[in-house]
Order: C-alpha cells, then structure tokens, then sequence
C-alpha cells in the first residue's frame, strides 16, 4: 500500500490564517521534487471554526496537512486517531490521511516539538535544566514539552495574556511538569537566569524583552521562533551580550521535514529543503 502512495500524484497543503506568507509551499516542494513524488502543495486560508468544513470536503487526491495557526487546537477533535505526542501537547500540526480499501482515517500528529529539539541541537544544545518559554499558545506549548525531552522539568512561562494560558497550563499536567507563571514586566529577570530561551510572541514583543536584558548567562542558547526578520531585535541583543542565537528558520526546517517523513513515507531531504528555505528567506 504505501509502494501505491509513493507514486501516486497527491495534494497536500497548509491550512491556516492568514497563511498567504507561508514558506512551507517552498519547503514541500523541494522535498518533494527531491523526492521524485508527483505530489502538489498549496497554502489554503482556513479560518478558526473552518476546518472541520474543509476536511468533509476532502477527495481521495489528499495524501497529507500542515496545520498552523488558529487551527491546531481546533484540529485535534477532528482526527479519527491523535498520535501520543499530539495528545499530550493538545495541538495537531500534521494530518496524514490514510485509506484503506473504501476508508479514510484522518492521523494527528505533532512535529513542532521535533524542530524545537531539533533546532536547539544545531545550537549544541541537548541537556538543560532550567528554561523559559516566552508565550502561553499552542507553539508556547510545544516548546515545553520539548524543553521536557531535554531535561527541564519547571520552565517558566511568560504569558502576556494568562486567560490564554490554559491549554498550555493542561498540558503540563499530562507532561508531568511544573510551569510556574509569571508576568511579561519580569521576563528579563527570569530571561537572564535562564540556560535555554524559546520565544514564541511577536518580534515586537520580543524586542521589548530584549531592550531590558542587561545580562544573559555565557553560552545561553535563544530560540526566536519569528523567521521574519532573520534576526530579531531579541536575538541580536541576545548575541551582543554572549548568548547562542538559532533562528526560527531552523524550527521551521526541521518540523517540516518530519511533516515530509510522515506524510510520504520517506526519508525528508534535508539539505534540498534547507536550499529552498535559505532561497526564500534571501527573496
């Protein structure tokens, strides 16, 4: 059966809204150009309270989905089965649609915790203890659970907006962790103790961070999951005071790329999607 998928010319897309400024066109077409598939990828709006609309309507040409915002939580009630990781997190990023005989059955998975991990370990990181998540929102909360895998078990959570924070607040009780909350007024307190920060707010909110740091621990690593501009306000001070800077970029790249796994099959071609992101972002 999946011999049947790999040849088979499939659409897939990104859902979301707004998602006209998507690059995961880009990333999958690469991939999948690599791959020598005869899939098609195309960003599709989507609005909150839209999706369960666009997957009724869905043909058999469908092989696979990338979710973003506002419909990850949304999506994960929709799924005719949610992969453990998904579950736990309470955000589905990735559809894979697979058919047997006359069925269809919609597979939620979560790959935004897989290009966390993946992006802190081009930037040498693979233990920690201790860590702040800027952000309270479904990637906010991915990011916890990856600074999970790495080690810290009471990352501290900046929430502009607490009322926001209560999938994030669940879903460290199914993870076993202790998140302690605090204000956006003392994110730089806690942003300066920090081994590993993962900001997932505006580049603009992350530059009001950022304009107060006076001090960050030597080797500190950021994550400024914002990839437009390739350097934020946030992750140039970060890097001015002795810190390690990765860009959302890299996030991107690899939670794609298991996106690409997942929904074909194969192997993701790394390097190829790597060209056609770095093409984009120097557009």
């Amino acid at each position: 059966a999946d011999g049947g998928r790999m040849i088979e010319a499939l659409r897939a897309a990104v859902l979301g809204h707004p998602v006209s400024h998507s690059l995961s066109p880009a990333l999958h077409r690469a991939a999948y150009q690599e791959l020598g598939l005869p899939w098609s990828y195309d960003a599709i709006d989507v609005p909150s309270g839209g999706l369960a609309d666009f997957l009724a309507q869905m043909g058999p040409e469908w092989g696979g989905l990338s979710l973003t915002m506002p419909l990850k939580v949304e999506a994960v009630p929709l799924m005719d089965f949610v992969e453990p990781l998904a579950k736990v997190v309470g955000a589905v990023n990735t559809v894979v649609i697979q058919r047997f005989a006359d069925s269809r059955h919609l597979v939620g998975g979560n790959t935004d915790v897989h290009g966390v991990t993946a992006a802190l370990a081009e930037a040498g990181l693979e233990r920690a203890t201790s860590a702040v998540v800027l952000g309270a929102g479904a990637t906010a909360t991915s990011a916890m659970a990856a600074l999970g895998h790495l080690g810290v078990v009471a990352p501290v959570i900046v929430a502009r907006d607490r009322s926001r924070a209560g999938g994030l607040i669940r879903a460290a009780t199914r993870m076993g962790l202790r998140p302690r909350m605090c204000s956006f007024e003392a994110a730089p307190d806690e942003v300066a103790r920090a081994e590993v920060v993962v900001s997932t707010i505006p580049a603009d909110a992350g530059a009001e961070v950022g304009a107060s740091l006076i001090e960050v621990p030597s080797g500190a690593v950021l994550l400024d999951v914002v990839y437009d501009p390739p350097v934020t306000a946030l992750a140039a001070r970060w890097v001015a005071l002795g810190g390690v800077s990765v860009g959302g970029d890299r996030m991107l790249l690899h939670q794609a790329a298991e996106q690409v796994r997942l929904m074909t099959g194969r192997p993701a071609p790394v390097a190829a999607m790597d060209a056609a992101l770095r093409a984009e972002l120097n557009k």
